[in-house]
């Protein structure tokens, strides 16, 4: 059965391909000479990945297509977001700008409320002459800033995550209006939502081939984000009675009384399981597996049309998470804290002629990848920035880049060094991890560091709480 439905995926993939070639049409020289003058950007954000990956070590995970882009590329071992929830980590991201007490919440934050006055990635980039496209989820709204922004009205296709084709699945509705949080139908890949996010973004794709016009274009993907909603080949391509679960499910020791898990997973039925027991850790680890199997293929699909049209050798392609997300880890489902698993984001990057297949372990805040994304398309950047250029590190994966990185979450900010993570709570309590000693984060050591380390922490925490209020 797996090798049958590994096959299954090239052939769409073939078949893309085949289809394109008809489609390419030769460009005008003195457009081609442009666009190879001016650096192209794929930017793929992919909601609710952690680096959960094969190429991030996790070999249950089946993600041939980005194991594959991972090759060719420099992955970053150490990124992490500035919020680990949607909205607000996108919102940074694209302005460059550091969250606040009041500013980069949760997902509802707009750029265009929390930060009127800046200018987004893509808003300069478009003013640079870039045709500057959004297909799917890259901010969490479709009008956040987009006169500013985009070249066109940003695309989203009709249902968004919640789009479902098993009759049974919204049998029993939650308050929430949502149904259940698990669906595996014996159906193909076309009818979700990221197979036509995918398909919008190569047809794109094959115009601007056409056109040779230089361009920044965004493609946001739903899934993993949950409902776990994939067709049932993507489920089958695991055993789930072989599906290892978290081995740390309780509470960290010393664990501060205001350290949350998410809320989120409960806004679904749970159909016939329960919560906190074996079976439901296998069907929720299952249900992710199998949604990241599916959005893997799909980033397939754009990555191998970039290839056939011939602009892959002049395209920056990043593939990110927005942020981190808990797998049953200490009963937790989803982001929503400052924990090492919240945090951590998958970040891959592929500039042509630089690093390739090679991991760094310098430490990235998303906040970076604007200034960066400019710096090698030799863009200026506004002078508010809060994240600076790691070219460097793609030119030198080896280097060390920054000490720290920062992130934070409704009651707590966050510090995460080569060594440690630090949270300090607004109630003033206060967690700290080993993570050479302890990388799953099971005791607050705190009250037994060495002073030294904890007043590192502090002062780093407090720089750049100052830096991310310096925006005005």
């Amino acid at each position: 059965m797996k090798k049958y439905i590994i096959y299954t995926f090239s052939t769409v993939l073939l078949l893309a391909s085949c289809k394109s070639k008809e489609k390419v049409v030769v460009v005008e020289s003195e457009k081609h000479e442009k666009n190879e003058k001016q650096k192209n950007i794929l930017f793929i954000a992919i909601d609710d990945l952690k680096p959960e990956l094969g190429c991030y070590g996790a070999p249950q995970v089946k993600s041939p297509n980005i194991d594959q882009f991972a090759k060719e590329a420099l992955v970053f071992n150490r990124a992490y977001c500035n919020v680990p929830v949607c909205g607000a980590s996108r919102a940074s991201l694209l302005t460059g700008i550091l969250p606040t007490k009041t500013r980069f919440i949760d997902y509802r934050a707009k750029a265009q409320e929390d930060v009127p006055n800046a200018k987004t990635l893509p808003g300069v980039f478009k003013e640079a002459g870039y045709t500057c496209i959004s297909n799917g989820k890259i901010f969490h709204y479709n009008k956040d800033v987009q006169e500013a922004s985009w070249s066109q009205n940003p695309w989203m296709p009709k249902g968004g995550h919640r789009v479902s084709f098993d009759p049974t699945t919204n049998d029993v509705l939650k308050k929430s209006g949502n149904g259940r949080i698990y669906e595996a139908p014996d159906v193909d890949e076309t009818g979700y939502p990221d197979y036509k996010i995918a398909q919008k973004t190569i047809s794109d794709l094959r115009k601007l081939k056409t056109s040779g016009e230089p361009f920044f274009m965004a493609c946001g993907f739903f899934r993993p984000h949950m409902p776990f909603y994939a067709p049932k080949k993507y489920w089958d391509l695991y055993d789930r009675e072989s599906i290892n679960i978290a081995d740390n499910r309780d509470l960290p020791e010393n664990a501060p009384s205001l350290l949350r898990g998410s809320g989120e997973f409960k806004s679904y039925s749970f159909g016939d399981y329960k919560p906190k027991t074996e079976a439901f850790h296998k069907m929720m680890r299952h249900g992710y597996y199998a949604c990241v199997s599916y959005v893997d293929v799909m980033v397939g699909a754009v990555l191998k049309e970039l290839e056939v049209l011939g602009l892959a050798e002049n395209t920056i392609v990043v593939l990110w998470g927005d942020h981190g997300w808990h797998l049953g880890e200490h009963e937790f489902w989803g982001k929503h804290n400052t924990l090492h698993n919240a945090l951590q984001v998958p970040l891959i990057v592929k500039v042509p002629g630089e690093a390739k297949g090679q991991h760094t372990k310098a430490l990235i805040e998303s906040v970076d990848i604007y200034p960066t994304l400019c710096d090698l398309a030799q863009i200026k950047t506004p002078n508010y920035i809060m994240g600076k250029s790691f070219k460097s590190v793609i030119e030198s994966p080896k280097e060390s880049f920054r000490t720290h990185a920062y992130a934070r979450f409704k009651k707590a900010d966050a510090i995460v060094t080569d060594d440690y993570t630090y949270s300090l709570f607004e109630n003033g309590e206060e967690m700290l991890y080993n993570l050479k000693q302890d990388p799953k984060e099971n005791k607050n050591i705190i009250k037994s560091t060495n002073k030294d380390v904890l007043d590192a922490m502090r002062k780093a925490l407090k720089a750049k709480i100052e830096l991310a209020s310096s925006y005005k």
